[in-house]
């Protein structure tokens, strides 16, 4: 028994052929030449007798006869409208699944184009099992189902750069169903499924009808039985008793309209099985409510003809007013537009009629109001659900497609050098492949095994080392095709490497990946930083004999919300360690400076004068100084002091906003101070403040702190702030001499970014 090409096969039934579908009609239309029909017939019998010695005797592993399900897809496509050139390919396709090496064969006796056919349908054979197995996953839940499906619909016409494979796909699926139904065995449910889910919709969205409600009939049938004949025995007619009633009145209403010179197009359709019990679910109907089960579409030429005929047809037939709906004159929101009306005939039988113009219906079929949005958004479709997107826009811009691809690929079978490949593929912006599993993966077109692992599991793409393809190694920056198994080689522990986000290399191609790529590298260069930061203030504690502090509480008395924020500062060399010194060390007590000072002036003063601190208060020697914080006063800045209640002398700047206010209160106070000579030969040092304006960037701070150390100023002290992208930073420096830091401060001006730095 051989598992080959074919889903199965059986008689065909007849396909009424609807205008508007696939358009038979025009595959030898004036201006098209497509060889003569004699050329045409001798390709399809040279064909059959390639194929008839190979496929004869074989089964395929339904059990059915490969030649005669080859015969019955070729006759489906007949029914639809193909050309035999189109029929032919079908026995070749067939044929290629019993040689050693079909493309080539099949290449040498009929041309490339079929050659490149029958590779492109094998593959997608392939892949059609491997999504259903993907389907048949009981561990999915509803969501997860309704994506997968979703991601195999898109995959078959993605996958399939030719919709002629598409089509044959589809044809060969109804041949399946039709087996199973003729030979009364049970159609395994994985593959009822997959055709409810799957090609009906594809036949659905690709406008070819009479393939898509018959799938769904059958599948509707193997799937829920017992509905199945309840539907069945509520309609008292057969289907082609019902057909013979719509094709007669559409034959009664289109010569009337002719008679009355209404150029017209009337199309007919029974309501099939599945649509009806699908609406009265939906529409929660009993079925003698369901008035629509045999319907006319009259397509007219502009909106006067559209009213013109529906008075023809309610002079013809019993209308149900309460049926009758103007989308014409009230469109629906989606744009829709159509007079719908319900008529009973001559026994009493609703009939359903929709009156519309081309640009109507052109609307209908292919826009965003296209019948396929409405009838697959389910039960919630009936409520006004439409669906959208680009995936919708370009499928409604296929279904149009279809006939011109078969056409121009007749042309080429029949024309000298007509052996060109097929056109471009609807999707070469994404691309499909199977996890081990069977899960289906989109991925943008070019992806790679490594834009693969990221998209499964951002650890999956770090550890990711290697890939198998279809059970190959490959290289990491090999590019992916549609239908590949891909198999990720990982390590257990490790990371990404910098070559990955090298555009040149080609590893990534998706920006996900590379977006989960960088902010691993983000996050290992702060990891470094706080290791760093760490090991600095740990060997400070050490040094300060104060390892039994609390990390976090030391770094929240210093303003930080956590050890590691307090960390990464210092390793980004953004805090000094100077700052950590201070709050560990804390100031000796000082002597009550009342008592000190009246002590002092009870003595008098002395011979020196020059007292430690390099402050010389006249008059009064060795009084306790404190130089204000408000203006920093530094040699040889002109000085004042003010005698403080418990502070002593507070020395301040002459200039300083400060003392004015206080001397113009309490002039009785102010004491007359000059900066004396230092003890030793070490220089004093006086805190001043720097306050510097910058256009904030990383390593700001660095840099102007950099700048300071190579002056030889020590910065005892740093406050930040920053928005909009302005900093302002406040630098306490030690000095000994005021007058150079001006030129200090004209250094600091010519650090990149820095707008002004100025005394304060």
């Amino acid at each position: 028994m051989k598992t080959g090409l074919a889903d199965a096969a059986v008689e065909t039934a007849p396909i009424v052929l609807l205008a508007g579908d696939v358009a038979g009609e025009e595959a030898l239309a004036p201006g098209q030449p497509a060889g003569d029909a004699a050329s045409q017939d001798a390709v399809l019998v040279r064909a059959r007798a390639f194929a008839e010695p190979l496929l004869a005797g074989e089964r395929f592993d339904t059990g059915e006869d490969a030649l005669a399900h080859a015969d019955g897809v070729a006759a489906i496509l007949q029914a639809i409208g193909a050309a035999p050139t189109m029929r032919a390919a079908a026995y070749l396709v067939y044929a290629g699944d019993y040689l050693a090496k079909p493309e080539e064969v099949i290449a040498k006796a009929y041309g490339e184009s079929y050659a490149s056919l029958v590779a492109h349908t094998r593959k997608l054979v392939k892949v059609q099992r491997s999504a259903r197995e993907a389907l048949g996953d009981a561990a999915l839940d509803a969501a997860q189902q309704a994506a997968q499906v979703e991601r195999v619909r898109k995959m078959l016409l993605a996958f399939s750069r030719d919709l002629r494979v598409v089509l044959l796909r589809l044809a060969s699926r109804l041949q399946t169903l039709r087996y199973y139904a003729a030979s009364k065995q049970a159609c395994p449910q994985a593959l009822a499924r997959e055709s409810m889910q799957v090609f009906a919709p594809l036949a659905n969205r690709l406008g070819i009808w009479q393939i898509k409600w018959e799938i769904e009939d059958l599948a509707f049938r193997f799937q829920q039985p017992d509905e199945y004949r309840r539907i069945a025995s509520m309609l008292d007619e057969k289907r082609v008793e019902r057909e013979q009633v719509v094709e007669a009145a559409r034959a009664r209403l289109g010569t009337v309209l002719a008679e009355v010179g209404v150029h017209a197009e009337v199309q007919g359709r029974p309501k099939h099985l599945y649509s009806i019990w699908k609406k009265m679910r939906g529409k929660q109907l009993d079925f003698e409510r369901v008035l629509d089960v045999r319907a006319l579409r009259v397509i007219v030429d502009d909106v006067p003809a559209c009213y013109a005929t529906l008075g023809r047809v309610h002079e013809l037939w019993r209308s149900l007013p309460e049926e009758f709906d103007d989308y014409i004159a009230r469109p629906k929101a989606n744009g829709y537009q159509s007079l719908h009306t319900v008529v009973l005939d001559e026994q009493d039988r609703p009939i359903e009629i929709q009156i519309r113009t081309t640009a109507m219906h052109e609307h209908a079929e292919s826009g965003i109001a296209a019948h396929w949005a409405y009838k697959e958004a389910g039960a919630r479709g009936y409520a006004g659900v439409s669906a959208g997107g680009d995936f919708e826009e370009q499928v409604a811009q296929a279904r149009k497609a279809v006939l011109r691809q078969l056409l121009a690929w007749e042309r080429e079978l029949v024309e000298p050098g007509g052996d060109s490949a097929p056109g471009q593929g609807l999707f070469d912006d994404r691309i499909y492949v199977f996890t081990p599993q069977a899960a289906i993966i989109e991925l943008p077109a070019g992806a790679t095994a490594i834009d693969f692992a990221y998209t499964l599991h951002t650890d999956l793409g770090h550890r990711c080392r290697g890939a198998r393809v279809d059970g190959a190694m490959v290289t990491l920056n090999t590019p992916l095709a549609s239908g590949q198994t891909v198999e990720i080689v990982a390590v257990k522990e490790g990371g990404p490497s910098l070559d990955w986000l090298n555009g040149e290399l080609g590893y990534l191609r998706s920006s996900r990946a590379k977006t989960k790529v960088r902010a691993w590298f983000n996050a290992l260069t702060q990891q470094h930083t706080i290791a760093r930061g760490r090991e600095a203030v740990e060997k400070l504690l050490q040094r300060e004999g104060r390892t039994a502090i609390k990390l976090d509480e030391l770094a929240s008395q210093l303003g930080f919300r956590n050890a590691e924020a307090l960390f990464e500062v210092v390793g980004k060399d953004e805090f000094s360690l100077r700052n950590i010194e201070t709050l560990l060390r804390p100031p000796e007590p000082l002597p009550d400076p009342d008592e000190a000072l009246a002590q002092r002036l009870r003595r008098g003063p002395s011979r020196d004068t020059t007292p430690k601190g390099g402050v010389l208060v006249v008059g009064v020697e060795s009084l306790l100084t404190t130089l204000a914080r408000c203006c920093r006063p530094a040699p040889p800045d002109a000085i004042g002091g003010y005698v403080t209640r418990g502070k002593g002398v507070a020395i301040h700047r002459t200039g300083c906003s400060n003392f004015r206010q206080m001397a113009g209160r309490a002039p009785e106070r102010v004491i007359g101070v000059a900066w004396g000579r230092p003890r030793g030969d070490a220089p004093a040092v006086y805190p001043v403040d720097v306050a510097v304006e910058a256009a904030d960037r990383q390593g700001l701070l660095r840099d102007i702190s950099e700048l300071f150390a190579k002056e030889k100023m020590n910065v005892v002290g740093v406050h930040t702030q920053s928005l909009r992208g302005t900093a302002w930073m406040t630098f306490t420096v030690e000095i000994s001499d005021s007058a150079r830091l001006q030129a200090v401060l004209g250094s600091v001006c010519q650090v990149s970014g820095v707008r002004s730095a100025r005394r304060r």
